[in-house]
């Protein structure tokens, strides 16, 4: 019974180094890889920081990132790790979009998929006190197709409406059993997408807000129907919209 009781044992043990093994096999050929460096004073000290954006890709060869993360080497000798979203391309900006005198970090990750989404993040190390900043919320629609191949989009937070002539796209339509004689087969709502572009722009203040532009879609993902562009001004603590434009899409 001894014996058997230590060979369960021994069983055990050697088990379980090779489980912590193959652990540490996986980190140590883990290849992280930098993707930019900036240097910047983003605490307050006047002293510059290291910035490095990073990723880790899912094959040696693979462009797609399953891990990407900002690392910055404090000028007090502190180390901070900000993870982001896994996607194929990654950048950052430093700019000062809260309007207190300090640059933020302003990421930018492309998921990859069809749709161009990408996901933004804002982060201060004002003080050397990490804090996620919040982003501009996409616009809010009401949407829906129209007898005549037509369609509509309410913005939500303006209330202004617009109308769009689909008739380029017509037969296209009517091939798919969409329309028949112009009128809709049932009611449909069109896609409004989030951000696929939300970038850093001068406002005409002098100060740095942001500008986002969503797509908005009809049948498929590729039927792209308009792009609405938002321009946001951050201000007390608040995200303020200052401007929209409505761009209509012609059918390729």
């Amino acid at each position: 019974m001894k014996k058997e009781l230590l060979l369960v044992i021994v069983l055990f043990f050697l088990i379980s180094l090779t489980a912590i093994t193959g652990v540490y096999a996986i980190g140590e050929n883990t290849k992280v890889i930098t993707i930019s460096e900036e240097k910047e004073d983003i605490s307050g000290d006047g002293i510059d920081e290291v910035i490095l954006l990073k990723g880790v890709p899912y094959q040696e060869d693979d462009s797609f990132l399953k891990k990407i993360y900002i690392e910055v080497a404090a000028s007090n000798g502190k180390l901070f790790t900000f993870p982001l979203e896994s996607g194929s391309k990654a950048s950052i900006q430093l700019v000062d979009l809260n309007n207190d005198g300090m640059k933020e970090i302003f990421s930018t990750v492309q998921t990859g998929g069809s749709g161009g989404i990408v996901i933004n993040s804002l982060s201060s190390l004002k003080n050397f006190i990490h804090s996620d900043l919040p982003l501009p919320e996409p616009l809010e629609m009401n949407t829906k197709f129209l007898d005549g191949y037509k369609a509509e989009i309410k913005l939500v937070q303006t209330g202004k409406t617009y109308k769009f002539n689909l008739r380029d796209r017509m037969n296209y339509y009517k091939k798919l059993g969409f329309y028949f004689k112009g009128k809709l087969n049932e009611p449909a709502e069109l896609t409004v997408n989030p951000y696929s572009d939300l970038k850093p722009v001068q406002l005409d203040n002098g100060k740095i807000g942001l500008k986002g532009i969503q797509r908005v879609t009809g049948i498929a993902n590729a039927d792209t129907i308009a792009l609405v562009e938002s321009t946001w001004n951050y201000d007390r603590g608040h995200w303020n919209l200052i401007r929209t434009e409505v761009k209509q899409v012609k059918a390729h």
